[in-house]
Formats: structure tokens, sequence, C-alpha cells
């Protein structure tokens, strides 16, 4: 990002059943395959919690903001019904600088 531009993260979590994480991470496995092929999408995952039997993480980059809403913009095609979420904390971070971690 040296150029002056900016890219798009979207991080968080969503609290579910624990009986039902595996499965919600599972069913959001179509998703992420759509997303790693659309145009912008650099990273995108729907993870575990390797602690909290609840929680699942959610990571997203995106070039820009124009091809994040085209990608959610695309139509639900019927797949897996998801659990239910209990609670969820998910923002989008627009993020102008990046180094080493």
């Amino acid at each position: 990002m040296a150029d002056g531009s900016t890219t798009l993260v979207v991080a968080g979590w969503l609290r579910v059943d624990a009986a039902h994480r595996d499965a919600y991470v599972d069913a959001c496995r179509h998703a992420v395959e759509l997303a790693r092929r659309a145009p912008g999408c650099v990273a995108f995952a729907v993870a575990a919690d390797s602690v909290d039997p609840g929680l699942v993480v959610v990571l997203e980059q995106w070039t820009d903001e124009s091809s994040l809403m085209a990608f959610r913009a695309l139509p639900d095609d019927g797949g897996t019904a998801l659990p239910d979420v209990l609670d969820a904390h998910v923002r989008r971070y627009h993020v102008s600088g990046e180094g080493p971690a």
C-alpha cells in the first residue's frame, strides 16, 4: 500500500452454541470458497476459535469497498442453513498503512 491506497479488513467474532460451532464453520465453506475467487478478495476465513468452543472468528481482506459490496450483493445460493448466531462483533477497518507483524 505504499501507493497511498487503502485496503479493507473485516474482522471480528460470532458467538454460536458450542454444540453447533463446527456445523456453522462447515456451512460457511461454500461462501469462503466463493469469496476467495471474487475480484478484490485478498483473504477470507471463517474459523473455529482454538480455545472457546462457542466462538467463530471472521477475517476478510479486500482491495476496496466496491469489491466487498459486490461480493455481498451476490444472491444467496440457498445452501445449508446456518445455526443461529447468539452474539456478534464484526467490524470493517480501512487500513492505510502496513508493516511486518
